[in-house]
């Protein structure tokens, strides 16, 4: 049986493609990479690929303006994040103090853009509280990765992909953000059981297979990952000129008709 470096067994072969996952995440890999690393690359930081720099210059703020982006990010796109962002900005208000001391009413008209931003106005003012009951960032960034999420986890509107935002791209550390784009390629590749796992069986799935599995390489996979849904595999697929054509399952299905 195959196993991976951490020594935990491969989940078991689904398709013909692949015998099992490890090969298939790094054949995706490369052939990610290839395709969309300019589009990941383009105006990030370089440590850390694909989620917006945005407004912050120092660490703390830079942190603190991911976690406020994870949390507007919640059932809309990334264009009317960035409107409730520059909101924010204008206002002098992507600042943990600030956004506490800020009225529902003020909070909720600079975030209107995101969409539910009454909902949004009281999960921000959850975290926020939060935020500085436990003693900021220097006292969060210290924290052992399992109880930083066991701590996110605890604040009102905070499931676990936002979660897993926060923590890979603001406290960079090694988890699988997974979302309806990493289930949807994983069925179609051959992995109909695997995208089915619950939240955190998939995502420690998927990292105890990931070839090189740092912050910056995840970050970089939960890039490729959205950037590929929105080109070719959509809720209707696009499967001419797909990068992973050739050895995706539904997309041979297509070929042989």
């Amino acid at each position: 049986m195959h196993r991976t470096k951490k020594g935990m067994a491969a989940a078991p072969s689904e398709t013909s493609v692949f015998d099992s996952l490890a090969p298939c995440l790094e054949w995706m890999e490369s052939r990610l990479v290839e395709a969309y690393a300019g589009h990941i690359d383009a105006h990030h930081p370089a440590d850390m690929p694909w989620w917006p720099a945005g407004y912050a210059q120092d660490r703390p703020g830079r942190v603190f303006e991911i976690a406020i982006g994870a949390v507007l990010t919640q059932n809309t796109n990334w264009r009317n994040v960035e409107k409730a962002l520059a909101n924010l900005a204008r206002g002098q208000a992507l600042d943990v103090e600030v956004i506490d001391a800020l009225t529902d009413e003020t909070l909720a008209e600079m975030i209107r853009p995101s969409g539910f931003y009454r909902i949004k106005t009281r999960r921000l003012k959850s975290l926020t509280a939060a935020w500085i009951e436990a003693g900021g960032y220097g006292v969060l960034a210290e924290m052992e990765t399992r109880a930083l999420r066991a701590w996110l986890l605890a604040i009102h509107g905070v499931g676990r992909e936002t979660a897993d935002d926060i923590l890979l791209y603001g406290f960079e550390r090694p988890v699988w953000v997974i979302d309806a784009y990493t289930r949807r390629l994983m069925e179609r590749l051959g992995f109909a059981r695997i995208a089915a796992m619950s939240y955190d069986v998939l995502a420690a799935t998927l990292l105890a297979h990931t070839p090189v599995p740092t912050a910056s390489s995840l970050a970089r996979w939960h890039g490729l990952v959205v950037e590929h849904a929105k080109a070719y595999c959509r809720v209707r697929p696009m499967c001419e000129g797909c990068p992973l054509r050739e050895r995706c399952e539904y997309g041979q299905r297509q070929v042989l008709g």
